[in-house]
């Protein structure tokens, strides 16, 4: 059904209460798809040591499981080609559509992510479930407006609400899953959209904890608080992680460009290289396949020495790049925690030898060391803050971890490092852009353009906006500026409307326009020139 205009402005006004029922629904629904996302993923993980077990010393039984690793990398590398939105990480798709700017089919995503994500871990790839539990939950919250016919402003709202569930029945972190939707995923935030993806969350770990238990993902000891006087040592540690986490993101997006240079590799015989990686490895130090959990109890329980966690840190790094830049369906974001927890390791046991730090702090630096990381990479510090205490079950190191966070943002900022997840999607929109003009772009669907969309905006201290008119803005083309909330009240804008700092901006526009006075609109809002 077409979505006029007088339609989408008359829903948008029910929205606060219709969003509250429907990310219950939608909390339900993908929790439900994402618990048994992470079910499979066990079952990858226990069949990968059992096979590693059953092969190791005998020569034809190693022959036979490269062949099944090759096998493998065709499947997946089929399912790829099939469906091309599960590649990589699939926060970006996610990121993406949620701005307009892409468009991907739930029906097709859903089971071959699941599908991808599952071979990729069994053949013991260097992946994250995060990434795919996240694309998983919001094609679930697209699945819900598509069969319950919503309009594409509602749309969005749902497959926020479902990445936000998808990440909280990932991790057992439903405050880490809101966070993440709001500051990575839609960028924006309102009352109605705050609660629906609350709702969504709490939900979604509510039936996932039910089922699998309320276990924090990483379980190990933290018995002393750090002391005030090792705070200097933050310092340090914080400048180190936004040094690798620029470092990671420049090998993440080189290593996709190194396998996309020879002309002679394609989706499957990228992901053969990645298999065949994961082979070598299962028979060296298979510690580093998967996304590496075993790794934190190790580290943890002190079983590793100083010179095993920086050869561990090494190879790990390059398998995932290796596993990542191979486009295969699965997430970064689980073991750029786990490489963050090694140089945490390697850290504190430095600190232990050369500045006599106890070491009974070392957990804390390995739990401190992956904040900072995550937040030098996804420049996401209040998400990796929460989400760190929330897979620990420890509140006690807050104070820790925004001091190592905001130094390593801080350093990676200083350095120019673009966010992976913002540089994933524009080689993706640059690659749909270069498809598009060579002929070779997929249809995008009936009905594109026609639907009506809202967007919100918030007008920031020092924007071009501020203290300015409504008729001295050059507003971009195809947009409507339909309404104007100040202090909780809302108005309908006019030429001589002033504008002020804080004012929420509520635009209209096509479907098809979305995209582009989404970014017209934030320069607006957030750049002064």
């Amino acid at each position: 059904m077409k979505k006029d205009t007088s339609h989408t402005l008359k829903r948008a006004q029910r929205f606060p209460v219709i969003l509250i029922g429907e990310g219950l629904l939608v909390g339900a629904v993908s929790g439900l798809i994402v618990m048994l996302y992470r079910i499979a993923l066990t079952f990858a993980g226990q069949w990968l040591n059992k096979i590693l077990g059953y092969i190791n010393g005998h020569p034809l039984r190693i022959l036979g499981w490269f062949v099944v690793l090759l096998l493998l990398a065709v499947l997946v590398g089929w399912l790829v080609k099939w469906e091309p939105m599960i590649s990589g990480s699939g926060i970006p798709q996610v990121e993406g559509e949620v701005l307009g700017k892409l468009n991907q089919n739930w029906k097709r995503v859903l089971p071959a992510k699941f599908a991808g994500g599952f071979l990729c871990l069994l053949g013991g790839l260097s992946l994250g479930r995060e990434g795919p539990s996240i694309q998983l939950g919001a094609m679930g919250g697209q699945g819900i407006s598509r069969l319950f016919d919503r309009g594409k402003t509602e749309e969005r709202y749902l497959m926020t609400c479902g990445a936000s569930a998808g990440l909280a029945a990932a991790f057992h972190a439903p405050l880490a899953g809101v966070m993440f939707a709001l500051e990575e995923i839609h960028k924006g935030f309102s009352v109605s959209l705050l609660i629906s993806v609350m709702t969504a969350s709490v939900t979604a770990d509510y039936i996932c904890s039910h089922i699998m238990g309320i276990d924090p993902v990483f379980q190990f000891e933290l018995d002393h608080v750090l002391p005030q006087n090792y705070y200097w040592m933050l310092l340090i540690l914080g400048v180190i992680l936004g040094l690798l986490g620029a470092f990671y993101n420049k090998v993440m997006l080189k290593a996709q460009e190194l396998y996309k240079k020879p002309k002679c590799l394609n989706e499957t015989t990228r992901l053969v290289i990645a298999f065949l990686a994961a082979g070598v490895l299962g028979l060296l130090m298979p510690s580093v396949l998967g996304s590496g959990g075993n790794l934190i109890v190790s580290l943890t329980d002190g079983e590793m020495m100083l010179q095993l966690v920086i050869l561990t840190f090494v190879v790990k790094f390059l398998f995932s790049a290796v596993s990542f830049g191979s486009g295969a369906p699965g997430g970064i974001f689980f073991p750029l925690l786990i490489l963050g927890a090694l140089v945490g390791g390697a850290f504190a046991m430095t600190g232990v030898e050369v500045f006599g730090l106890d070491p009974a702090y070392i957990n804390n630096f390995v739990l401190l060391a992956m904040a900072g990381f995550f937040t030098a990479i996804v420049r996401a510090p209040i998400t990796g803050i929460i989400l760190l205490f929330e897979m620990s079950g420890s509140v006690s190191q807050m104070l820790s971890l925004a001091i190592v966070s905001v130094v390593a943002y801080i350093t990676a900022t200083l350095l120019k490092s673009e966010p992976i997840y913002e540089s994933l999607l524009n080689r993706l929109l640059d690659g749909q852009k270069k498809e598009n003009e060579s002929g070779g772009s997929r249809k995008q669907g009936t009905g594109a353009g026609r639907q009506k969309v809202l967007s919100e905006f918030v007008i920031m201290s020092g924007s071009v906006l501020e203290d300015r008119t409504v008729m001295e803005i050059h507003w971009p083309n195809n947009c409507l500026l339909v309404a104007l909330e100040r202090d909780g009240k809302e108005m309908i804008p006019r030429g001589k409307t002033r504008l002020m700092a804080g004012d929420r901006l509520t635009v209209m526009t096509d479907e098809r326009d979305a995209g582009y006075i989404h970014d017209k609109l934030e320069n607006l809002c957030y750049t002064s020139f």
